[in-house]
């Protein structure tokens, strides 16, 4: 058995009008021959006539040598070894669910072959021990992975080999799978030119903060009036975004009460460390500005 090489799921041939993953190795006259790369790597071919729907002029427009292609089974002939498949048959929906699967199939394949080496056992015992198991159990060992960060009851009913292999997975998926929070931020600007304008606005912005919850804080923060900013940490990044525009709603129902107004320069999106040092730059900017006015108001001041 191979550390490093192992089809993703127990079954050794994918299931007929099932939906797989290729990677594209050769155009020949026939069609396209491929690799099943959640069947380690096994033969496929793509018949010429299950490419598209539409009459071929160009079959490098369809298809291309190293790409990737959600197809689906059509024929599987185990004695032989030949797998049919389709392309024209697949439906945008499918390529979407087939990537989801792969992409989580390949999550877990990534932490089962770092297992395998770490603990010298080959890759093939761990998903008969380990992988597949848990897919039966749960639908994809990926989801079982997640629960079990904050469940460890998910290992109960697995028999690992060693010790050795049950601290190394779960030390690893604690370290791959935990989620981190995501910034998310809106850049807004509040005026309200009345008499009692700056009161209005500190009543406006302090609205953002109503509802905040030990999942999802809002905070705000000013960068120089009429410009301020409102930034979140949160597990969910939509739900963070959905926050911050919840809470640009409040801002503005208050504030046009009061005959202000309240204007998006930037709406709520997730953002990266260099935003924000973008913006601690730009607030630093403004402070220093701020101090040299006030430096030249005294030094006027003296002159007097």
């Amino acid at each position: 058995m191979s550390l490093t090489n192992c089809r993703f799921y127990e079954e050794k041939y994918p299931e007929v009008d099932s939906f797989v993953m290729v990677n594209v190795k050769q155009i020949a006259e026939m069609g396209a021959y491929v690799k099943l790369l959640e069947y380690d790597n096994i033969d496929g071919m793509i018949l010429l006539s299950e490419l598209s729907r539409r009459r071929i002029r160009s079959i490098q427009k369809l298809i291309r040598i190293g790409r990737n292609e959600v197809v689906i089974v059509l024929r599987v002939d185990k004695e032989k070894g030949y797998i049919d498949l389709s392309k024209r048959r697949v439906s945008p929906e499918d390529v979407i669910k087939c990537e989801e699967r792969y992409n989580k199939s390949k999550a877990v394949h990534s932490i089962m072959r770092h297992v395998a080496e770490a603990t010298q056992t080959p890759l093939e015992t761990l998903y008969e021990t380990i992988g597949w198991p848990l897919n039966q159990k749960y639908g994809h060992a990926h989801d079982a992975f997640k629960i079990s960060i904050t469940n460890p009851s998910v290992w109960d009913e697995i028999t690992f080999t060693s010790d050795a292999v049950k601290s190394e997975i779960q030390q690893y998926i604690g370290s791959k799978l935990t989620p981190h929070p995501t910034k998310v931020r809106a850049d807004i600007e509040v005026t309200c030119f009345g008499y009692d304008g700056i009161d209005a606005v500190k009543d406006a912005l302090r609205t953002a903060e109503e509802q905040n919850t030990a999942d999802n804080q809002i905070k705000v923060k000013l960068v120089a009036p009429p410009l301020y900013v409102l930034a979140s940490q949160c597990l969910d990044k939509t739900a963070g975004v959905k926050g911050l525009e919840e809470a640009i709603e409040r801002i503005t129902e208050r504030i046009q009460k009061n005959g202000g107004n309240c204007t998006v320069k930037m709406a709520p999106k997730a953002v990266t460390e260099q935003d924000d040092a973008i913006l601690q730059e730009l607030m630093e900017k403004r402070e220093r500005e701020n101090q040299q006015v006030s430096g030249d108001e005294d030094s006027e001041s003296d002159d007097e």
